[in-house]
């Protein structure tokens, strides 16, 4: 093995890795806020989605697998960049808090554009970033052979809790919720969709950061393992979906046809995420990664642009889209659309019935907003991708 090499201030096959992520997650956020069917079905249901539209949601599940993945592993660049292990506690830490404050003020209201105390509350993706973050922070104290071992221990075994229900603990069942069930708790007497447990999202960001120090070897020798890792997980994923014993509390099944019948293989469960998700989407990424490894990017390009500024975009995506969804609502149905569209949608559990019957688009609508939104967001995050790279205030590296 070649001695370790001190990592750049940016890997940018990581950044690339990121970035593309992103922007496939703009589209099925434009597609939950757009798409006619997202207000009363999901599109995984293969009794009534079509190939198209469940592949329109399949391929971002890869999303949050590399976004947590990702995160891991750049806190660990993070403190070989001259920070010790304290710093990156503290780092990890104070921003899991800053997440879960964003998650449940600046994102609630991205989501429902009101203030409401009586719709739902609905902790996502910031959320789980946070509520990872923090148990990270002591975590990363460990060995990293052990921290390796643990992380890949709970990934392989943690659907062998999938049998436990919380409301087997009684009182207590929250708690469950928030490690592996998800489920509605209520706080304050408002109703609150905990849809993302901590198991086994921990172990994934716990994982990255074990994996950070792959970008410390020879670019040769990092490769081979990318190649290794992607090919052998990737493989994992199809035998063990095939067995259909273990691996996914949803087996897959015959269909109606060839086609359907793949779409039910590819079907996992991401609430919690299953071994077989994991497998389906990290191996592939490992893949790609390699790939976007052996490149070389310009500042400007898009995925390099979106990939360094995630948390500007993420926020900044979310309003923009729901902007939009406004702006189609009052074109559509005049100003009757106030009545309506200052809430939840239907498709994030908002009221169906103050929504007309026809409320939403086509496919073909929703691709046309998800160019739009990725284009219109490019000049934005380039000019703050620009204003991270020059200044080096404390506080950006909290957006």
């Amino acid at each position: 093995m070649n001695p370790p090499t001190k990592p750049a201030s940016r890997v940018s096959s990581i950044d690339a890795l990121r970035g593309a992520v992103m922007i496939v997650m703009a589209l099925d956020h434009v597609r939950e806020f757009f798409h006619v069917g997202a207000m009363s079905f999901s599109p995984t249901d293969l009794t009534q989605t079509t190939p198209i539209l469940f592949f329109t949601r399949w391929i971002t599940h890869f999303c949050l697998p590399v976004f947590m993945f990702a995160a891991g592993a750049g806190a660990f660049l993070f403190g070989q960049r001259s920070h010790g292990l304290g710093q990156v506690s503290r780092f990890l830490w104070t921003r899991g808090l800053w997440f879960i404050l964003l998650e449940f003020s600046v994102m609630q209201f991205a989501y429902n554009f009101n203030f409401s105390t009586r719709v739902m509350l609905l902790p996502a993706v910031l959320w789980i970033f946070g509520i990872c973050m923090i148990p990270l922070a002591a975590l990363i104290y460990l060995p990293v052979r052990w921290l390796a071992g643990l992380s890949v221990a709970v990934m392989l075994f943690h659907n062998c809790l999938d049998g436990i229900q919380a409301a087997q603990f009684g009182s207590g069942a929250w708690m469950w919720n928030l490690l592996h069930q998800p489920g509605v708790l209520t706080i304050g007497g408002r109703p609150v969709l905990m849809i993302y447990p901590l198991l086994p999202w921990i172990a994934v960001m716990a994982a990255g950061f074990c994996f950070g120090q792959i970008f410390m070897m020879e670019a040769a020798e990092r490769r081979r393992i990318m190649l290794w890792l992607g090919v052998a997980l990737t493989i994992a994923f199809v035998v063990i979906r095939a067995v259909n014993i273990y691996g996914d509390p949803v087996s897959w099944a015959h269909q109606k046809s060839a086609v359907f019948t793949v779409l039910s293989f590819l079907n996992c469960t991401k609430y919690p995420a299953s071994l077989d998700f994991l497998l389906m989407t990290l191996g592939p990424s490992f893949l790609l990664l390699r790939y976007l490894d052996q490149r070389t990017f310009h500042a400007a390009n898009p995925l390099i642009v979106f990939g360094r500024v995630p948390m500007f975009y993420f926020i900044l995506h979310f309003y923009l889209i729901h902007a939009l969804a406004v702006v189609a609502a009052c074109l559509r149905y005049g100003a009757g659309a106030a009545k309506f569209m200052f809430n939840p949608l239907p498709s994030t559990g908002g009221p169906r019935g103050l929504f007309p019957s026809d409320f939403g688009y086509s496919l073909l609508v929703v691709y046309a907003v998800w160019i739009l939104v990725v284009t219109m967001l490019y000049l934005p995050c380039r000019w703050f991708a620009k204003v991270k790279a020059t200044r080096r205030d404390w506080w950006l590296s909290y957006l």
